[in-house]
């Protein structure tokens, strides 16, 4: 009850054309009521599927959880909370790259895949938030291996081993893939973009010079989305799987 109270004093104090702070608040809680929503339905599903919906649950959680920090962060600096964002994408990124791992085992994807994707998806962030936060002199080349390290991970979702496992798969299975594939070429595309626009010599070294608020809607916005929607696509293919 008092967190209840404390949650609705804060929104009380929200100015009306605070929308990163409004955003930052309503994407925390549809990702805690999402995380709710996938950990009570891990009972109706057959066995196999209970850990990638468990997955789901713990990316929308931990999601959830540092947005909250997020949130009263920019609430008492006004600024962008860059490092809290980060912490919470080098957590969750590499979980939902589990996922692809998780959803085609049964086509034979060996765990090699999984460290693969996991792999990338720190370098793409480590760099990244090297290029944003630490050495922003050099942010277009820290920029370019955090990109090159993205489109591995394209490549061998939509073109690579994955691909052929899906394919193999066959079904619900391929569908799902097909998916979240999507999810990560046009979805996970608002992180480079956001960084090109938002960090100074972000595209060899031209400064865009983007508001960085603004940048903090996009990203509060697609991240709720794309974890969420994530989540979704695996919950959705367990349901098919386990009737």
């Amino acid at each position: 009850m008092r967190t209840f109270m404390y949650l609705l004093s804060d929104m009380t104090k929200m100015a009306t054309d605070d929308y990163v702070g409004f955003t930052f608040f309503v994407g925390s809680m549809a990702m805690m009521a999402a995380s709710a929503f996938f950990f009570l339905s891990l009972n109706q599903f057959d066995k196999k599927w209970r850990t990638s919906v468990l997955v789901s649950g713990l990316i929308t959680f931990i999601a959830a959880v540092h947005y909250f920090y997020m949130r009263d962060y920019w609430d008492a600096f006004q600024e962008s909370p860059t490092f809290f964002r980060y912490v919470d994408w080098v957590l969750t990124v590499p979980l939902m790259c589990v996922e692809f791992f998780l959803i085609l085992r049964a086509a034979g994807a060996k765990r090699s895949l999984m460290w693969r994707l996991i792999f990338f998806s720190v370098i793409m962030l480590v760099t990244g938030y090297f290029g944003e936060a630490v050495m922003r002199d050099a942010s277009w080349q820290w920029g370019l291996i955090s990109g090159i390290a993205y489109f591995v991970i394209v490549y061998d979702i939509w073109l690579g081993k994955a691909r052929k496992l899906a394919e193999n798969a066959g079904g619900d299975v391929l569908k799902a893939h097909k998916i979240l594939c999507w999810f990560v070429l046009v979805g996970w595309a608002i992180y480079p973009v956001g960084y090109i626009l938002g960090t100074p010599g972000g595209l060899f070294g031209i400064d865009f010079g983007v508001d960085a608020s603004f940048m903090d809607v996009v990203y509060n916005i697609g991240d709720a989305v794309n974890k969420i929607g994530f989540g979704l696509v695996i919950y959705s293919l367990a349901v098919k799987s386990s009737k």
